[in-house]
């Protein structure tokens, strides 16, 4: 079942990116707000989650849906599909090619399926609970690096929580021989840890549409992740610490002496 959803939303990712890239290449003319601090949101954003949903309400009607512009859909089926229809708005906008499609799915209180789509690059990250990681259909693996010297390490930045939390990941990184990496899309960054691009990947908060395809790519390719409640994080967010198995101890220390106090946003 969790293979031909994951069959299901790479091919559901693909045909949104190709939407959203049809709003890229004509940026010019895309209406953009301001939603909060640092956060944008497009046309693009809502017509790309539009399309989604509509595809999911065919193929899946019982299905509850969970997407960043237009919130909850209860279903009764027990599988919730989340999605982030444009994953880094901000270069999207600014004409920086670096954003994402996302799709999970989830089903009593596990992540079953994962897709990050890429559509400028045409890689898409996937993974179904049990079967695996891969990029397009090439298997991959967590990075094996052993130091935090060797290696870069994502970084996130939100609105939400402690205007110092990633100032102090950053500073913690760089003081054990750490680099830092950010492109302003946490989903690829995850699919950066996940593929071995990175060595790891810490934000003090994301929601669920931005996280949870990432974490399950993550574990599925071999890398470590901090655990969560996943029903909790549907409606709350969660934070995030992924790595290499060789790293993750020392990501989640960082983390841990770097954050505020975590509360469910």
């Amino acid at each position: 079942m969790s293979i031909d959803r994951l069959e299901f939303a790479v091919a559901l990712a693909e045909k949104a990116g190709e939407l959203g890239l049809d709003y890229f290449r004509k940026l010019d003319t895309l209406t953009v707000t301001q939603k909060g601090h640092q956060d944008l949101v497009s046309e693009a954003d809502r017509n790309v989650e539009t399309l989604i949903r509509q595809e999911l309400a065919k193929s899946y009607p019982d299905d509850g849906i969970l997407g960043e512009e237009h919130g909850m859909e209860e279903g009764d089926s027990g599988y919730t599909w989340v999605t982030d229809p444009i994953d880094g708005t901000a270069n999207f906008v600014a004409g920086i090619p670096q954003w994402c499609v996302i799709i999970s799915c989830v089903h009593q209180g596990q992540v079953i399926v994962g897709v990050i789509h890429d559509p400028v690059s045409r890689e898409t990250f996937k993974a179904a609970a049990g079967h695996g990681a891969f990029l397009n259909d090439k298997p991959i693996r967590a990075s094996d690096s052993q130091s935090l010297s060797h290696g870069s390490v994502g970084v996130g930045f939100n609105g939400r929580t402690a205007v110092t939390d990633a100032v102090n990941v950053v500073g913690a990184l760089v003081s054990k021989g750490g680099v830092f990496f950010r492109n302003a899309s946490g989903g690829l960054m995850l699919a950066y840890a996940a593929s071995g691009r990175l060595i790891g990947y810490v934000e003090s908060h994301m929601n669920a549409w931005d996280c949870l395809a990432g974490m399950l790519i993550t574990k599925e390719a071999g890398g470590e992740v901090l655990e969560q409640d996943i029903n909790q994080s549907l409606y709350h967010g969660a934070r995030v610490v992924v790595g290499a198995p060789g790293v993750f101890a020392d990501l989640k220390e960082i983390a841990e002496s770097s954050f505020a106090p975590f509360e469910a946003a």
